[in-house]
């Protein structure tokens, strides 16, 4: 109850940290760059329905059609995330109603409305969730075919984006295509940067002292095998072990005075697979 209650409490906060960088400064800027929400800000400028009001409806109908298509295989979170998503950016506009930007700022507005969604995505993704939008588009479409969605969700967002050149202006254009450019790089940085881990080869003579400050203080485990040095011919034994940033500062430190002949090898990694880490 306490991991689902965390796992709830993450899901929502990232839903929220979106609305917020999408309603208040992608929207009121006309950035067009991002699937269901950029196509919204296009939409509001006809004067037909807001932009939160556009995204609420096409992100219903793409859920109902998820449901019915994908059945148990559409993620619940993923329906929860697109539920919240469409209600906080419909709430927001009757709330905070804005008819310019919050600053004369374009690009610092710029760099929220990229950093904010692209913080929330990326902690989304890292629980095996999305926003839904056209995310729901691209489940079904690799249910049925085995047709590359990666790069027509590319092309959708990149005509969307040069839309805003024509329905806007060229400065706001420019803004939307820097915006669609920095954000798919933004959130691989930000994955990368949550799930880094550090890899250690330990090179020693006598590998029981750390094994045990390994499974005992750190509450890890550990691999040792037996080696033999190429140029004094000595036997060594070499532990591998996986630690999450905290836990290699502490191990580092530990070894360093328990035995500081040792061979350190320390490497980053942000894709550990296994117990105690990320299952796939």
């Amino acid at each position: 109850m306490k991991t689902k209650l965390k796992s709830f409490s993450l899901l929502t906060g990232s839903i929220l940290l979106m609305a917020v960088g999408i309603y208040f400064f992608k929207f009121s800027n006309n950035f067009t760059f991002g699937g269901i929400t950029g196509l919204a800000v296009l939409v509001a400028k006809t004067g037909f329905m807001t932009a939160g009001d556009f995204t609420f409806i096409m992100n219903m109908v793409l859920l109902a059609i998820g449901f019915l298509i994908l059945g148990k295989d559409f993620g619940i979170m993923t329906a929860y995330c697109s539920i919240l998503l469409s209600v906080a950016l419909s709430a927001l506009e009757r709330l905070f109603p804005m008819t310019k930007p919050m600053t004369d700022q374009p690009m610092l507005e710029l760099i929220f409305a990229i950093a904010l969604p692209a913080i929330a995505s990326a902690a989304l993704f890292n629980m095996g969730a999305s926003s839904g939008g056209t995310d729901i588009l691209a489940m079904i479409v690799k249910k049925y075919t085995s047709f590359n969605i990666g790069n027509a969700l590319l092309l959708s967002d990149i005509v969307i984006t040069l839309l805003g050149f024509f329905v806007f202006d060229i400065k706001t254009g420019l803004y939307s295509v820097l915006g669609l450019a920095v954000r798919s790089l933004m959130i691989d940085n930000v994955i990368e940067s949550m799930n880094l881990s550090k890899y250690f080869n330990v090179v020693c003579s006598d590998p029981e002292p750390i094994c045990d400050f390994i499974v005992h203080e750190l509450n890890r485990s550990a691999t040792t095998c037996l080696a033999k040095g190429a140029f004094s011919g000595d036997d060594r034994y070499i532990i591998f072990t996986a630690l999450n940033r905290s836990q290699a500062v502490k191990l580092r430190n530990f070894i360093k005075q328990q035995e500081p002949g040792a061979f350190i090898l320390i490497s980053n990694t942000s894709e550990i697979i296994g117990k105690g880490f990320h299952y796939v």
